[in-house]
């Protein structure tokens, strides 16, 4: 029989070695993997710079840029106003307040808040019962003193007489002349007290001074007045007066004569006109700001005392022209200049300004362009003279001058 002997087992050192073999292989081949990919990485944006350098030095080649309407404006001729703004109130230029002139029970009155009254109309009577017994009383005293002269110069024509035939001294004669004088200067006295008394009766009867509208009743029939007490106020609202604040810093700017435009709630759709009558000489305190009285219109009866006006004063004014926005202006080695659309290509056209608004971002062009012109307003850097345009819609209209309100 014969006996094999078995190969002695692997040994725990050979095991270690084979595992450190293929720990090292895939780290080579995980290093291999990231170079290419690196290395393909790079090669793109070289073959891209390549490719653009063949198709033009700064990108692709455009042949015909595409404008929208908001990059454009098209040049409309219109007038250019420089507006100062302004707000206040406004206060009827005519207005009183009726006052009894002498003391009475209202016996009726036909006064009502809103209603229209014209001069001379009676608003309300007083019982005069008190001022007709007072004027009996002075023509009484007035035909008594009228009496009295003449009996006196009677007695002066006799004295005179007598005088004449030397049968009374001149001192005699001057007493009776005396007499005269004193019963004249009665006469007037009470002629005076006559009139003023049916003065005081007339005014029992109480008109109104002016045309206008009651606003306010401050007595009811039945009620005793006193000398000075209200009856009623009236206003005149065909005349109005808007009484705004300007700062002082703008008042050289304001002239008489200027001209308004303002607007007041429950009026949106419609603008007033008015145009400045007065300036204040001394500024309010504490807001250091001066008041413009300005003069309005109000034939229709539309506004009302009190209502609260915003709106501008038209300060300068230009005649009708070509009108540019300020943003397509540029300045181009020392000139004003815009870019405008000609056959479809952009073109350097110089301009020279005039009236310019910088709240609205326009001027009035003087010279170099005409109206229906289109001009870029748009910064567009890629966008140079020379260069073919296109506008993808229709080009916006140069904003108008709008009034701030």
């Amino acid at each position: 029989m014969k006996i094999e002997t078995m190969p002695p087992p692997p040994t725990t050192t050979s095991r270690r070695h084979w595992k450190k073999s293929v720990a090292l292989l895939l780290i080579v081949l995980l290093a291999g993997g990231g170079w290419y990919a690196i290395k393909a990485r790079d090669a793109k944006p070289a073959g891209a710079a390549a490719a653009a350098n063949k198709e033009g030095k700064d990108g692709p080649k455009v042949d015909v840029y595409e404008l929208s309407k908001a990059d454009v404006a098209v040049i409309a001729t219109r007038e250019l106003r420089l507006n100062l703004p302004l707000a206040g109130a406004l206060a009827p230029l005519d207005q009183a307040t009726v006052k009894s002139k002498v003391s009475g029970v209202v016996q009726d009155t036909t006064l009502m808040e809103g209603t229209n009254v014209a001069a001379g109309q009676v608003i309300a009577r007083l019982d005069a019962a008190d001022q007709r017994a007072r004027v009996a009383q002075m023509q009484a005293a007035y035909d008594e003193a009228n009496a009295r002269l003449s009996l006196a110069k009677k007695n002066s024509a006799n004295s005179q007489a007598l005088l004449a035939q030397k049968y009374i001294s001149q001192s005699s004669y001057d007493t009776s002349q005396n007499s005269v004088e004193l019963a004249q200067a009665s006469l007037a006295a009470a002629k005076a007290q006559l009139d003023m008394a049916r003065i005081a009766l007339a005014d029992t009867v109480i008109k109104a001074p002016l045309s206008g509208v009651v606003s306010k009743r401050h007595v009811q029939a039945g009620e005793k007045l006193a000398p000075d007490m209200p009856v009623a106020t009236i206003v005149n609202l065909r005349q109005l007066n808007l009484e705004a604040q300007v700062p002082a810093s703008e008042v050289p700017r304001v002239k008489i004569g200027q001209e308004v435009r303002f607007k007041v709630d429950g009026f949106a759709q419609r603008d007033f006109i008015g145009k400045v009558a007065r300036i204040s000489p001394t500024t309010e305190a504490g807001s250091r700001s001066m008041v413009v009285y300005i003069s309005v219109d109000n034939s229709d009866g539309a506004l009302r005392g009190g209502m609260f006006a915003k709106g501008v004063i038209t300060t300068e004014k230009s005649a009708a022209a070509p009108l540019v926005p300020l943003a397509a202006v540029r300045e181009l080695k020392g000139e004003q200049v815009v870019y405008t659309i000609v056959d479809g290509k952009v073109a350097t056209q110089p301009v020279t300004l005039g009236l310019r608004n910088d709240d609205d971002g326009v001027a009035e062009v003087k010279s170099g362009l005409q109206e229906g012109a289109t001009v870029i307003t748009a910064r567009l850097d890629a966008v140079k003279p020379g260069q073919k345009v296109r506008i993808g819609a229709a080009p916006a209209v140069a904003p108008a001058v709008a009034v701030k309100g």
